[in-house]
């Protein structure tokens, strides 16, 4: 076995950081600081600057650094945020769990390493899979499950990380690693101090009856789980069918750009969730809740937008551009407190190969995401098309339809035939045909004769619904050279409104 352990040492503060909408690690971000038990428990760059240190109590904090703002530490936060990482490490082996003591996700993952390209590959490619997380991720490698956890929580200055092939090798790396970062070590971590015992070289060093005596048996079983002298089993996290993402703003957002900053990370969990499950995303669906302004209840809760892909789409760029579209349509009732994304359709199965040259496919996605932003921008009822109609008739032949429209379903039975060829039909029809002005018979068009070129194409239909059309269709070519297509009546009689020539479409 190869256990890969990610521990996220600053997970608290990146994922209140996450929720006021700025990086842990941004250098430009103003002084921040994370509290728990009313002392801090973490500080961004710009505190620790100005001296604040996790210990410090919250007014020994503020007489440093007086423009500090604070958050509180929040489990159920942390739960989600390394949930989010878990997610994503789903995608690279079904093999995952989380450490019970400590910010870290545990996979197994030798049988992918072939798949992946070896070590070196796969590490590589799931730190870029974590990075739109906003998380700093510790990770080591080794033969058990709790060896790989100490490696990840003891060094992280290493390119890839400890590693350790097999047992052996882990012994040696285990040998330097402090003892107090053993659970078990931890309430004896004076005691241990004052006799010496940093390492857990100079724990085995001792007799184990009496290091069990005095510090507890779950000291031994600890460490001999870290060595693989004793079974260490684990639970497989399930991944959820459904994604619910939450985010508490530790700031209202008054405006759209404000939300859509706010929503990028859960942007980023949501295609952690997709990508754990081998598929795309099809729609999903942002609630913003709103801050209470009036107590009668006149402005709503919370406004919800619904994003619906034209084609399906694992690309968090792509979706942040769709919802920036949503967004910048949408007035916010009131400033919003908390982001819930929603999204239970996802779309299954292979997804497109890149391309080294331009092809229909390619193309095709283009125009997909294309329209999908159209649609954003103008709305559904906006984008529209054309939908063919079983009708011989031009002017009935087809009827516009919004973008997301069905089919239009089968002719009742008595209608026109199957739908017309466009072959020899010009795309642009004139919405009334345009009467032509004739001289001894010949049709004219901006002051010259036009040059019959293809025809009669003869139309004799819809007696069916009171309108009769017995008409003779040409192609005919312009003075400059440009092709229209014309119509005159077949029976004058049979449509005496219809005399003479009509000028009814233009090719190109």
């Amino acid at each position: 076995m190869l256990w890969l352990a990610l521990h996220l040492p600053r997970l608290s503060l990146e994922a209140w950081c996450a929720a006021a909408g700025v990086a842990a690690d941004d250098p430009q971000a103003p002084p921040l600081a994370l509290l728990a038990d009313h002392a801090v428990a973490d500080a961004n760059a710009a505190a620790a600057r100005r001296g604040v240190r996790p210990g410090q109590r919250r007014a020994t904090a503020l007489a440093l650094a007086p423009d500090l703002r604070f958050g509180a530490a929040d489990a159920a936060r942390d739960a989600q945020a390394l949930s989010a990482v878990a997610q994503a490490a789903l995608a690279f082996t079904p093999a995952v769990t989380l450490d019970d003591d400590a910010a870290t996700v545990l996979l197994e993952v030798a049988a992918s390493l072939r798949l992946f390209g070896g070590h070196r590959r796969l590490l590589q490619r799931l730190r870029d899979a974590l990075a739109p997380l906003r998380h700093r991720v510790c990770i080591a490698a080794a033969p058990t499950a709790l060896g790989a956890v100490l490696l990840a929580r003891w060094r992280d200055d290493l390119a890839f990380g400890p590693h350790a092939a097999d047992l052996p090798a882990l012994h040696a790396l285990l040998d330097a690693v402090p003892a107090t970062l053993l659970r078990a070590a931890r309430a004896h971590g004076e005691a241990l101090q004052a006799m010496g015992l940093a390492t857990l070289a100079d724990l085995r060093a001792l007799p184990r009856a009496g290091l069990a005596r005095r510090f507890g048996q779950a000291l031994l079983d600890e460490l001999d789980r870290a060595r693989g002298d004793r079974p260490d089993p684990r639970t497989w996290i399930a991944l959820p069918p459904a994604f619910e993402g939450r985010l508490e703003l530790a700031w209202r957002a008054d405006t759209a750009d404000q939300v859509l900053h706010a929503a990028d990370v859960l942007l980023a969990r949501l295609v952690a969730w997709a990508q754990a499950h081998h598929a795309r995303i099809a729609a999903f669906a942002l609630r913003m809740q709103h801050e209470p302004r009036h107590r009668d209840g006149a402005q709503p809760a919370h406004t919800e937008l619904r994003v619906a892909l034209a084609a399906p789409s694992a690309d968090a760029a792509h979706l942040r551009a769709l919802l920036r579209e949503h967004l910048a349509h949408t007035t916010l009732a009131a400033p919003t407190l908390e982001l819930r994304l929603h999204c239970r359709d996802l779309a299954h199965g292979t997804p497109p190969s890149g391309e080294l040259f331009p092809t229909r496919e390619a193309d095709r996605e283009g125009l997909a995401r294309l329209l999908e932003r159209l649609r954003a921008r103008l709305g559904d009822a906006r984008v529209q098309r054309l939908e063919p109609v079983p009708d011989h008739r031009p002017e009935q032949a087809t009827r516009v339809a919004a973008l997301t429209a069905p089919p239009a379903a089968p002719a009742a039975t008595g209608a026109a035939p199957a739908a017309w060829s466009p072959a020899g039909r010009p795309l642009w029809l004139w919405p009334e045909p345009a009467p032509l002005p004739e001289r001894g018979g010949t049709p004219w068009l901006d002051g010259a004769p036009l040059q019959l070129l293809t025809g009669p194409e003869r139309l004799e239909t819809g007696w069916w619904d009171g309108a009769p059309t017995l008409r003779d269709y040409f192609v005919a070519q312009a003075g400059d050279g440009a092709l229209v297509w014309i119509d005159r009546a077949r029976l004058p009689a049979a449509e005496p409104h219809a005399q003479g020539w009509f000028l009814h479409g233009r090719f190109g």
